[in-house]
């Protein structure tokens, strides 16, 4: 009972209530969820049924919240041996088309990378395990738990009858470690169907600069792989790519370079990065800093004078990405981390690759946000993965607030 001077709770203030005394059961369905051998790196007909029925497992639980569920054939997959395998469905579901409300839609996927106790594994990476307030499994942390979190921010409405103050999206994928087969091209074939509609796509699939303090990510750096190839009967002929400062040797690289703005100096500054904790978590040694590749090669090796052939081919490139951190989705996620962290984020560009960010931004011309729960040292593709408990159920909480952010910006915009 609530006293005459007593105001009863908000709407945000009872899911929040709800959160928390139901946080053992999103514990435990992240846990069936982890249990599930999501694999999609190793090319075997078993982990692909395990990949179909994790689909399956996350179509069941949305159409569950009401959700209008489409499960989108992705064809099949040609490995290089000749076997084919089936790539999982690609689910595209909705809830709620009230056109006085924002959509924000989610992209997450359900595959995880290859885990094997033996590998250094302290516990079965099959198995949730929860210590000291750690969930220890494959998936945790990249990318089950983000999923099942918005998840649990949507069902906590639900359940107390509260109306959603979106509509949400969810885009739902099972091989985005193996380079998300066929998402591309349904992207571009939903551009003026599923997408139309969409004020913002909410990306949570990276982490943190700090154990406790959270992030919002506006960009990420892109990468080039090259492979160089130099045959040799005997012996071994280094490279002079890097000086020993980290400085990159290869003419004219840095005209390529934006400069650091004034602005991005100053939102740094105010970043809470323990540079021994990043160490230990990225599990190097040390780092250089404490605070055109093939025309080089060849230049360089034709130095030596070599009666060996160099090969250089580049591997991968992937392009980087940006976002406005102005844009109201940006507004809305640090108010929202405000409410539920009672702090300012960290605003950075994340070292990693995220290349369905550029594909969403370029392609349907919807805002991007990537808004992470994960904390720095959290390991996605290491042995010994884990989310906290604390960053699973207070980012759902966090995923809540966003819905209502969004809604009142969107209702004064």
């Amino acid at each position: 009972m609530f006293s005459a001077s007593t105001p009863p709770p908000g709407p945000l203030e009872k899911v929040f209530q709800y959160i928390d005394l139901h946080q053992d059961e999103f514990v435990q369905t992240l846990k069936e969820w982890v249990a599930v051998e999501s694999d999609s790196v190793q090319p075997a007909p078993r982990l692909r049924r395990e990949l179909l029925r994790m689909v399956g497992l996350a179509a069941g639980r949305l159409r569950g919240l009401g959700a209008r569920v489409a499960s989108v054939d992705a064809g099949f997959q040609q490995l290089p041996d000749s076997q084919t395998l089936p790539v999982p469905p690609i689910l595209l579901a909705e809830l709620g088309r009230d056109p006085k409300k924002p959509t924000v839609c989610f992209y997450g996927h359900l595959d995880v990378q290859p885990a094997r106790q033996e590998d250094g594994w302290l516990t079965d990476p099959y198995t949730l395990t929860e210590v000291d307030g750690k969930l220890y499994g494959r998936g945790t942390t990249d990318n089950k738990g983000p999923v099942l979190a918005w998840i649990n921010a949507v069902s906590a409405f639900k359940a107390l009858g509260e109306d959603l103050p979106v509509n949400v999206k969810f885009l739902i994928e099972g091989m985005e470690e193996a380079g998300s087969l066929a998402l591309e091209e349904l992207v571009r074939k939903e551009k003026s169907g599923f997408f139309s509609s969409v004020d913002c796509i909410v990306i949570s699939d990276n982490l943190w600069i700090s154990q406790r303090k959270p992030a919002l990510i506006y960009g990420t750096r892109g990468n080039s792989y090259f492979t160089v190839e130099v045959p040799a009967d005997r012996g071994c002929e280094g490279g002079s790519l890097v000086d020993a400062s980290g400085r990159i040797l290869v003419p004219g690289i840095y005209e390529h370079v934006a400069p650091v703005t004034e602005e991005e100096k100053r939102v740094y500054a105010d970043i809470d990065l323990d540079v021994e904790e990043y160490r230990n978590s990225s599990q190097v040694k040390r780092f250089l800093f404490d605070t055109k590749v093939k025309q080089h090669l060849e230049y360089i090796f034709s130095k030596r004078n070599s009666s060996n052939q160099m090969t250089v081919s580049m591997a991968l490139g992937l392009h980087p990405w940006i976002a406005n951190i102005s844009d109201r989705q940006y507004l809305a996620a640090k108010r929202a981390i405000r409410t539920v962290f009672g702090t300012e984020p960290d605003m950075i560009r994340d070292g990693s690759t995220i290349p369905i960010a550029k594909i969403l931004q370029d392609t349907t011309q919807k805002s991007v946000i990537m808004l992470p729960l994960g904390a720095v040292d959290d390991g996605e593709h290491s042995q010994n993965e884990k989310i906290n408990r604390w960053n699973y159920i207070e980012g759902s909480k966090l995923f809540a607030a966003f819905f209502l952010e969004m809604a009142k910006l969107h209702s004064s915009w």
